[in-house]
C-alpha cells in the first residue's frame, strides 16, 4: 500500500509559477511510475506529466515547455514545477503512483490561476 500526499497548490496570477510536491509513504518508491494528473470542473481527469523509475518523462502537449516533472527517490517525493501558468491550468492536481496493476492516488491539491 502506498499513500500519497500532495502539497504546494494555491492561487497564482497568470504567468506565475508554482511547485507541487507529492510525498509517498512506504518503501520501494523508486520502482513506481509517478504521474501528475489534473481535473477541471466538468472535465475528465487528464494526464499532465509522468516520470518512470528510470527518469524518462512525458508531458501533455498543453504543458510542454512550461511544466517539469522530477523525482527524488531519497525523499520519496515527486515534483511538478509549473511556470508560465495560464487560467486554463486551473484544476485539482492529483499525484499518481503506478506499478504493473497497482495504482494509487493522492487526495489532490487545488491550483487556481487568476488575476
Amino acid at each position: 500500500q502506498v499513500q500519497l500526499v500532495e502539497s504546494g497548490g494555491g492561487l497564482v496570477q497568470p504567468g506565475g509559477s508554482l511547485r507541487l510536491s507529492c510525498e509517498a509513504s512506504g518503501s520501494r518508491f523508486s520502482i513506481y511510475v509517478m504521474g501528475w494528473y489534473r481535473q477541471a470542473p466538468g472535465e475528465q481527469r487528464e494526464l499532465v506529466a509522468r516520470i518512470t523509475s528510470g527518469g524518462s518523462t512525458n508531458y501533455a502537449d498543453s504543458v510542454k515547455g512550461r511544466f517539469t516533472i522530477s523525482r527524488d527517490n531519497t525523499k520519496n517525493t515527486v515534483y511538478l514545477q509549473m511556470s508560465s501558468l495560464k487560467p486554463e491550468d486551473t484544476a485539482v492536481y492529483y499525484c499518481n503512483a503506478k506499478f504493473v496493476v497497482n495504482q494509487y492516488w493522492g487526495q489532490g491539491t487545488q491550483v487556481t490561476v487568476s488575476s
